[in-house]
């Protein structure tokens, strides 16, 4: 395996600690990998130093994870970011950066370029061409944009410095270690975003064990360099959250603007309340919703103090869980939509 070779050669060559990145040699496998075992994540208590992590993480050494340890790199810019999330911003001013020309028509050759692999996985998951997309526009602009952070060193500077998620971090450091190992890939070749999501499609270590998916059949879940692994990856996704073939996402509607609308539209985002129940709010909804579906009420701000008020659906949701934001899920959707429409 790949980290019995570096590690041994960490321990010649670097007994402390670095502060600046070293590359290593990948170790290249023999033949290539199947997909490795997914691993089952188990909820363990936070560790607040590092050998209670190495305790808690047993499948290395003490040995291997110290001469791991001493190759990442600790990055202020990721703290920094994570307390400023792009989509905390209004939708007016959100659209602008993530809603683009280039990303539409990028979007369009994309599909054109990957049309077979497109429609089978279309058909295979019931997911329009057009999602599937959309979201990797957003996510990472079709591959070109993949982050620039090394996921270790992401993962291990948000696992070990103070903050509310630090459990979170440490599971998911623990569980890329592991695909690593299962997969023979050299933990330090990847790339990925401040906060360690990985490939076309942004998966963190925990969604590529539950939703990669090999779009190719070539026994391997490349998310990094294998556009149908990505798409059926996003596809397979999507499913697994209950996306419903042929339905809708979004519907703009007219309510009375009471305190308790108010209040509705600002909570978080959760399908508990019917399209019935809204409509004995006050709210305006069109009459081919059933009043028994789950829908979520929720504004936009389309220009600064100016709002537009939505039911969101169950496909809403679904892309709403990919990335918590409704931002994200109104410009995936309107993306999409413009995608579409230049594909005919």
């Amino acid at each position: 395996m790949w980290k019995k070779k570096v590690l041994l050669t960490l321990f010649a060559f670097f007994p402390v600690a670095c502060s600046s990145p070293v590359q290593l040699a990948t170790v290249q496998p023999a033949a290539q990998p199947k997909n490795p075992p997914k691993i089952e994540q188990e909820i363990k208590p936070v560790c607040y130093d590092k050998e209670c992590f190495i305790r808690a993480n047993p499948f290395w050494t003490p040995e291997e994870w110290y001469a791991f340890f001493d190759q990442t790199v600790y990055k202020q810019t990721i703290i920094n970011a994570l307390h400023r999330p792009s989509t905390s911003r209004p939708w007016y001013q959100f659209r602008q950066n993530n809603v683009s020309n280039s990303t539409i028509r990028n979007g369009v050759a994309f599909w054109k370029q990957n049309a077979d692999a497109l429609y089978r996985i279309e058909q295979e998951y019931g997911v329009p061409a057009e999602i599937i997309v959309a979201i990797l526009g957003v996510e990472t602009q079709y591959g070109r944009q993949m982050g620039s952070f090394r996921v270790v060193d992401s993962l291990t500077t948000l696992a070990f410095t103070q903050n509310d998620r630090m459990g979170y971090f440490q599971q998911e450091l623990a569980e890329f270690i592991q695909i690593c190992n299962a997969a023979n890939k050299n933990p330090f070749s990847f790339k990925g975003s401040y906060a360690g999501a990985m490939g076309m499609p942004q998966f963190m270590p925990s969604s590529y064990q539950k939703w990669a998916k090999d779009g190719d059949g070539d026994g391997w879940s490349d998310i990094w360099h294998n556009p149908a692994d990505a798409m059926a990856s996003i596809a397979y996704y999507l499913k697994s959250h209950h996306w419903q073939t042929g339905g809708e996402w979004s519907i703009p509607v007219d309510v009375a603007l009471t305190n308790e609308i108010l209040d509705l539209a600002e909570q978080k985002t959760k399908m508990n309340h019917t399209a019935g129940e809204l409509r004995a709010m006050g709210v305006d909804i069109p009459s081919r919703i059933a009043n028994t579906e789950k829908v979520v009420l929720y504004r936009m701000e389309v220009a600064p103090n100016e709002f537009t008020y939505y039911i969101g659906l169950n496909n809403f949701y679904a892309i709403w869980q990919y990335n918590h934001s409704r931002q994200y899920v109104h410009a995936v959707m309107e993306i999409a939509q413009s995608i579409r429409s230049r594909m005919h």
